[in-house]
């Protein structure tokens, strides 16, 4: 895939889940969980701002320049803290809208981390390491989407990781 059609298809992907996000604000009843979708929307939209960026100069120079890309959620430890606050609610509604809204992210996160992967495997210098910051954010965007939903669905893990056994 060259370059231009490899950051245009990835501008379609981050649009398609920041969209999702902004759907899940609308939608969602618990605080808790609009922020978190809120938090996650507004990293997707800095990542669309990212690519547009790199692809008008691209079109312009014929050159990628590749920019660090951070995240723009807050560290892990404050996400934790939201989903510990919506645990602690979880049992005085329900929360069927958000469950779906986790479960149309999480499998939209994951096509758009596999294809990063696909894109770190095939492109190489300023391409292979932009795409390899946009996969290990997305793999984040995963986790919090995961546990959330693990939160939500009360399976018992938490970032795979089993809180109880019946046993």
């Amino acid at each position: 895939m060259k370059l231009e059609e490899a950051i245009q298809t990835a501008l379609e992907y981050e649009t398609r889940i920041r969209d999702l996000y902004d759907q899940a604000v609308a939608e969602a009843s618990d605080p808790a969980g609009k922020r978190i979708f809120e938090a996650l929307g507004k990293d997707e939209q800095n990542h669309v701002d990212y690519l547009k960026d790199r692809l008008d100069k691209w079109l312009e120079t014929n050159e990628l320049s590749v920019e660090r890309l951070e995240s723009t959620l807050p560290p892990k430890e404050k996400i934790q803290r939201e989903l510990d606050k919506l645990k602690a609610e979880m049992n005085k509604d329900d929360r069927k809208v958000e469950r779906q809204m986790l479960s149309k992210a999480l499998t939209v996160e994951v096509e758009t981390s596999a294809f990063y992967k696909r894109m770190v495997a095939e492109m190489d210098g300023g391409a292979r390491e932009m795409f390899a910051r946009f996969l290990e954010i997305e793999d984040e965007h995963i986790a919090i989407v995961q546990a959330e939903l693990d939160y939500n669905t009360r399976t018992g893990y938490w970032f795979d990781i089993k809180e109880f056994d019946m046993e």
